[in-house]
């Protein structure tokens, strides 16, 4: 058997793995797009590409269906194209940001074809923040470093702490600013999600240099450190084109955290991890997250959507990550669903029925809303049936 047949059997699609830097990508052609088309509308490739081509390809294509074997689970790990596919992210998301930031200051374009092009940056930075989601989680120290510098672009640096320190310990519980509670919508759960992350990861630096006899003032703040990445980022752009560029840099890194917020609302909405005897939380499984395993977006997000399984096992590198049949399934790709999450009764309309569905009907198990409204909650669910057709009940945990 060849190098290339024996890679192939361990992963069929490993040469499409390529297609994540179809992102960072984005904000790199608009501007030859423009030239070479005359077409205006390449100023806001990131989110058609997102919002409409991603979610028609994934309607069209399906599901993926694979799985890693358990006996190649090292071999993929081990392989250093998955860790490149992640790497380059970076030098297309920084070289697309100085472009955007020569044209922003530039008298050429019109307010409009700007706004377009920073609404592009703010996609390619909130994808960015995927990337360095996959970079921090690694023990390796260069590509946690990678991770602070991939966050630098949407000043979300504080996603570092929170995320592998706070998110992953309180997922799917009420005291986890990231995971929506049933009946939450997306513009209620926005606020609280971003200033709750942001405090949590003060708290959790702050203890953890406590524990080291350390002071906040130190070089080894990891907070500080990540912030200061993005002020050298800023200042530098600010210092090469003018205070022009300004506005249009603080609305790229809005969108960028607002569509991360937006994803971690998708991925963990209503769902509550009981508890033991001992009234810890059980164990986060793979029943505790939102799993979808659309081909298409998987590819463009690094395996994001089997997220069911990466909350279970976060040490698991994206290549060797599994979709598991416990896992609640959502009835479209990631790309699909942050635009049902943008109109809450569209949400509700498709998603409440199948979270009720996943715990057996018993609103007790769901993470809801604060208790005083649970009531009014349960009344209006009981005037419809529950069974949804996509939506399997699941065993009472």
């Amino acid at each position: 058997m060849s190098i290339f047949e024996n890679t192939e059997r361990r992963d069929p699609k490993r040469y499409l793995w390529i297609l994540g830097l179809i992102a960072p990508s984005c904000s790199v052609l608009p501007s030859q797009l423009v030239v070479h088309t005359g077409l205006e509308i390449f100023w806001w490739i990131g989110p058609i590409i997102v919002l409409a081509v991603i979610p028609l390809l994934d309607t069209a294509i399906g599901n993926d269906g694979s799985n890693p074997r358990d006996e190649d689970y090292e071999a993929l790990s081990n392989d250093r194209y998955y860790r490149w596919c992640t790497y380059l992210f970076l030098p297309l998301q920084f070289i697309g940001l100085l472009i955007a930031g020569y044209l922003w200051a530039r008298p050429a374009l019109s307010i409009s074809d700007k706004l377009g092009l920073a609404v592009t940056l703010g996609f390619v930075s909130g994808i960015g923040i995927n990337a360095a989601h996959e970079l921090g989680h690694r023990v390796e120290h260069l590509e946690r470093w990678l991770a602070k510098i991939a966050l630098a672009q949407s000043g979300y640096g504080h996603f570092f702490v929170e995320h592998n320190r706070g998110h992953h310990v309180r997922v799917a519980t009420p005291e986890d600013p990231a995971s929506a509670r049933f009946g939450e919508s997306l513009w209620e759960f926005l606020p609280r999600s971003m200033l709750g992350g942001f405090r949590s990861a003060l708290a959790l630096e702050r203890e953890r240099l406590s524990r080291k006899g350390k002071r906040w003032l130190c070089l080894d703040n990891h907070l500080l450190q990540a912030w200061s990445m993005s002020a050298a980022l800023f200042g530098t752009l600010i210092v090469l084109f003018g205070p022009a560029v300004i506005p249009f840099l603080a609305l790229q890194a809005l969108i960028g955290a607002g569509l991360l917020e937006t994803v971690n609302y998708v991925e963990h909405y209503g769902l509550l991890r009981q508890r033991g005897r001992n009234g810890n939380y059980a164990r986060c499984s793979p029943r505790d997250s939102w799993n979808s395993d659309r081909l298409v977006t998987n590819l463009f997000l690094f395996h994001l959507q089997r997220h069911s399984d990466h909350h279970a096992n976060p040490g698991r590198r994206y290549q060797t990550l599994r979709s598991s049949e416990q896992a609640p399934q959502l009835p479209a790709g990631y790309a699909s669903m942050i635009l049902l999450a943008a109109i809450p009764p569209i949400w509700r309309a498709v998603m409440d029925r199948r979270v009720l569905a996943h715990y057996g009907g018993d609103i007790n198990l769901i993470n809801t809303k604060p208790r005083t409204r649970r009531r009014r909650i349960y009344t209006r669910l009981r005037r419809r049936p529950l069974t949804v057709a996509s939506a399997e009940p699941a065993t009472r945990p």
